[in-house]
């Protein structure tokens, strides 16, 4: 390969590792509150309320329930509206972003279900409201978990970023797509691949190596 395939492949690199850890990064910022949102209100926890739980919830499966690339597709309005285009590294974060974020919301519910019930009720009987137990109770005790979470979420949408290359959105999909598959350069192609799967098992490893760490704090 040339040095400009090469160079090629750096950027999309680049690009890749942009996309993903700014789209994580948003989505957990919108996402924690929702999952947050969704276990306190559910049936017999501190803030229970059917009507809110119902309406989030459905809400997320909906959005949840949507195939990416359909995603990608419906959302290039808003996208142009936010980004001024539809393509490139900027345009992907907001699909991504906002496919992420149900995902996000479901991983951080599951998570903060898991903390015994029993720790719980200790925080109130102490006399904790509910923002107390959340921030002080809930989401310590399910760190490790939520570490976890975020690696699997974290290779979400690393593979959602490769899927956004069949639109034009850049990164190592894109580069895989237009010139691994169209131009049937299979070393380009095998070579990107490697990549995405070293990105997957350094993200995993990482977050298994924190929660683990977290976990015998």
């Amino acid at each position: 390969m040339t040095e400009q395939i090469w160079q090629m492949i750096g950027t999309g690199v680049v690009e890749t590792l942009q996309m993903t850890l700014i789209s994580t990064v948003i989505s957990y910022i919108a996402g924690v509150p929702l999952g947050v949102l969704l276990t306190v209100t559910a049936k017999g926890h501190i803030m229970q309320n059917r009507a809110i739980n119902a309406g989030v919830g459905a809400i997320v499966n909906i959005v949840r329930s949507i195939p990416f690339l359909i995603l990608l597709v419906f959302l290039i309005p808003l996208t142009r509206l936010l980004t001024g285009s539809s393509i490139g590294t900027a345009a992907t974060i907001v699909p991504l972003t906002i496919g992420a974020i149900p995902i996000v919301a479901r991983m951080v519910e599951t998570s903060l279900n898991e903390v015994p019930s029993g720790i719980i009720e200790a925080a109130h009987s102490m006399g904790a409201s509910p923002g107390q137990i959340i921030t002080r109770f809930l989401i310590p005790e399910a760190v490790p978990s939520l570490l976890l979470g975020a690696a699997i979420n974290l290779v979400t949408i690393l593979g959602y970023s490769a899927m956004a290359g069949c639109i034009g959105g850049g990164g190592l999909g894109a580069i895989a797509l237009n010139y691994g598959y169209y131009r049937y350069q299979t070393d380009v192609l095998w070579i990107t691949v490697a990549i995405l799967i070293i990105l997957v098992q350094v993200f995993q490893e990482a977050g298994t190596r924190l929660s683990i760490k977290k976990r015998h704090s």
